[in-house]
């Protein structure tokens, strides 16, 4: 076996309107329906612009084959997770139109500049935007 890519991240969340609106507000991201049988109610996925299913949003009802405690703002061992993004000033003016606190990081040596701001959930993301 061998790794091809990161495939998706899932959030769980009490509010997935909120949770949907930001994604799509701060990182462009579309939603379109999750597969039968989940309902609106129950999921929202989210696609990149490359029509990947990046992020799984789903309700606290949800029906998990693998559950743990998701309190919101535990994520285990987990620290962040990463997007790579493109449009590094825009990214800012939608933080700021947010008031999302945020916190930014600049890696000369490879050409990389990165933005960290948390979702509703507690969930921390790094913006990554290499030569942009």
């Amino acid at each position: 076996m061998t790794v091809e890519s990161l495939d998706h991240i899932n959030i769980v969340t009490a509010d997935l309107d909120r949770a949907e609106d930001f994604y799509r507000n701060l990182l462009r991201l579309e939603t379109r329906p999750a597969p039968p049988p989940l309902t609106r109610d129950l999921a929202r996925w989210m696609y990149d612009t490359g029509g990947r299913a990046v992020l799984h949003l789903n309700s606290l009802a949800m029906p998990r084959l693998f559950d743990r405690d998701m309190a919101p703002g535990a994520t285990g061992a987990l620290h962040h997770v990463a997007f790579r993004c493109a449009g590094y000033d825009d990214t800012l003016e939608r933080i700021a139109a947010m008031a999302l606190e945020h916190r930014r990081n600049d890696v000369a040596a490879i050409d990389l500049r990165q933005i960290f701001v948390a979702d509703p959930d507690g969930v921390l993301l790094e913006l990554n935007f290499f030569g942009d």
